[in-house]
């Protein structure tokens, strides 16, 4: 089959693979009927994070089984599904929680820009669709993989809700589908942090009511300005830097809720001033299997369209491309089609 492969940074290429196989009774393989590139893989791309070997690519992903293992009771050949990054068994005491990203039997889910993938814990993973989608459904059913639910778990975790304003710290898909997901859960007001006109359209789309272009403190002291001087009620952070964590802390006012969605590299916490914030911070890992069962509702009856994130569609074997377009603010996301 061919896959996408990492040989170091900017070096993606379009290779032949062997096809993956069942290894454990709980796994399924199937076949990809669509993927992308995350924000996230830029990271190694640009060297950001360690490149040690060759390294099949790809977190995000829907398609059609193919096949399961002998103890696989949920899912059957045959049927479309969306999973999630991180593969859990759904049923452990964690997962009951909510948290099915920090699963004790968690294992990653990776090798997704390819022609297959396998995906262990299919059970806890993989949730199938009624019936086969329509075609122009499966971009926002892709996006639910990660990226929305992302967002999702970010407006969560920051006690986003009806009467409350919300700024939203990064304009890449997360930070979209963030926006998205404060205005579905009744936020009075959507601040979207964007120098990026496109982006800028998309977010007042998605439900934002206001635009701050300035970042750092300045942006802190805009969002200020915006509430009456006391900060969001409801902060999404969802880059991972040290600039856009302070500048989400910063922007949030006393015993309000920061959600930091953004893979943290090399983020440090002033103690003190944290202290005296009195910000709930609260974060890490989206536990996107929670959610997929009301996201893809919402998707299928049309309620909302998450797929506009995509604003490029490349075959698999442009891949190389789809990583340049995004690495160039090119493209919001891509999505990459087998």
């Amino acid at each position: 089959m061919r896959a996408t492969i990492l040989h170091a940074p900017g070096d993606v290429r379009v290779e032949d693979r062997d096809k993956p196989a069942i290894r454990q009774s709980t796994d399924a393989v199937i076949k990809l009927v669509a993927a992308c590139v995350c924000g996230s893989d830029l990271w190694p791309y640009r060297g950001a994070d360690k490149v040690s070997r060759p390294s099949p690519m790809g977190h995000e992903y829907v398609g059609i089984v193919e096949e399961v293992g002998a103890d696989v009771k949920t899912v059957q050949p045959g049927q479309f599904v969306v999973g999630s990054f991180f593969a859990s068994d759904n049923t452990c005491e964690i997962c009951r929680s909510g948290y099915q990203s920090g699963c004790v039997h968690r294992q990653g889910v990776g090798g997704a820009q390819a022609e297959y993938m396998r995906v262990p814990l299919a059970d806890g993973t993989l949730v199938a669709t009624p019936e086969m989608p329509d075609d122009g459904m499966v971009p926002s059913l892709l996006a639910a993989s990660d990226v929305l639910g992302t967002g999702w778990f970010a407006a969560k975790a920051s006690e986003v809700g009806p009467g409350k304003t919300v700024a939203v710290v990064g304009d890449g898909a997360v930070g979209l589908l963030g926006v998205l997901a404060a205005q579905q859960m009744g936020a009075d007001r959507i601040i979207a942090m964007s120098r990026h006109a496109d982006r800028q359209a998309l977010a007042r789309e998605f439900g934002a009511t206001d635009i701050v272009e300035e970042r750092g403190d300045a942006g802190v002291k805009k969002i200020k300005e915006l509430t009456g001087g006391l900060g969001a009620h409801s902060v999404i952070e969802a880059v991972g830097t040290q600039e856009s964590m302070l500048q989400a802390i910063h922007a949030t006012r006393a015993g309000g809720h920061v959600g930091f969605v953004g893979v943290s590299h090399d983020v440090a916490l002033p103690g003190r001033d944290l202290f005296y914030s009195h910000v709930h911070l609260h974060g890490g890992p989206a536990p996107v299997r929670q959610y997929l069962p009301e996201l893809i509702g919402l998707i299928l009856r049309g309620e909302i369209n998450p797929g506009k994130v995509f604003d490029l569609e490349l075959p698999l074997e442009q891949a190389p491309e789809a990583y340049k377009a995004m690495d160039e603010r090119r493209a919001i996301k891509v999505l990459l089609r087998p």
